[in-house]
């Protein structure tokens, strides 16, 4: 009997010390945001203010910069849920790979940067350790969260800007606010080609309105395709008669606000299909 207790005893041991060495892993979390905070370490204002700058910056450099903070990584370390996340994130353009986190994990005193494949060459794992150490870390160490992120941000955006990289494609808001400006241009034809028209006659009215409607697109877009197409339907509207061009200007203003308005209320961030092989460097505070 005392060795079967001893035995019991023995296998219960060994179940706890097992057990206690199993945890589940830390989920991801959804990538909705280039800032994702699930300590409430930041103010809103200064999620906004960091949003802002990796939004900017990524409009005008084609390269995804994300920022999250976690209470803690375990039982895995640092890298390997970093890779886990990015993994899933996919920061970066497709085939251009240039995407990079900031992590940090609150509890464990941890920080990562990760770096995509195509950020490697100038965001390479000493620059990275650098401005871990030297701009994150101690101001970390004086309890300044916000500041070392902002300041950790800011150093990776600089490094990155260094390096060539293909021109980011149009995005949503671009492409919206050329969709916003056509139908102002549009009723603007319609006024300016009813008088136009009046005071030169039909063809010229039309010639005339046509090539200011065509550079005040070209001026306010700084694209030639939406200049010319726009002059050129300003062109023909002038010439087939006001009340038909009032009309279908009409009929365009509706359809256009109509088919943006709503996407302008919904911000959310994903990722472009970057890749990531492990690059980067991790640090402690």
């Amino acid at each position: 009997m005392t060795f079967v207790r001893i035995l019991f005893v023995l296998l219960a041991a060994a179940f706890a010390c097992t057990g206690a060495d199993v945890r589940a892993e830390v989920p991801i979390p959804s990538l909705t945001a280039r800032v994702t905070d699930e300590t409430d370490t930041l103010t809103s204002d200064q999620r906004s203010a960091l949003e802002q700058t990796l939004k900017d910056f990524e409009a005008r450099k084609g390269t995804q910069i994300s920022v999250l903070i976690v209470p803690t990584t375990q039982p895995e370390t640092i890298e390997q849920y970093s890779m886990r996340v990015v993994e899933q994130w996919k920061l970066g353009r497709q085939k251009v790979d240039d995407g990079a986190l900031l992590i940090v994990a609150k509890n464990d005193r941890s920080l990562r940067i990760e770096v995509g494949y195509g950020l490697e060459g100038p965001l390479n794992d000493a620059t990275s350790s650098r401005i871990i150490r030297e701009v994150i870390v101690p101001r970390f160490k004086q309890g300044d969260f916000y500041g070392g992120i902002a300041a950790g941000v800011d150093s990776i955006i600089r490094v990155v800007n260094g390096e060539p990289l293909p021109e980011p494609a149009p995005r949503h808001g671009e492409s919206e606010g050329i969709r916003r400006l056509l139908p102002v241009l549009f009723v603007m034809a319609v006024v300016a080609g009813g008088l136009l028209r009046a005071l030169l006659g039909r063809l010229p009215g039309a010639v005339v309105t046509g090539g200011i409607i065509g550079v005040l697109a070209w001026v306010l877009s700084g694209a030639i395709v939406v200049a010319v197409v726009t002059g050129a339907i300003a062109l023909i509207l002038t010439l087939v008669g006001s009340g038909m061009g009032a009309s279908v200007g009409g009929r365009y203003i509706g359809g256009g606000s109509g088919g943006f308005g709503s996407r302008s209320n919904r911000d959310i961030f994903r990722g472009g299909g970057g890749g990531f092989g492990g690059g980067g460097a991790s640090g402690r505070w």
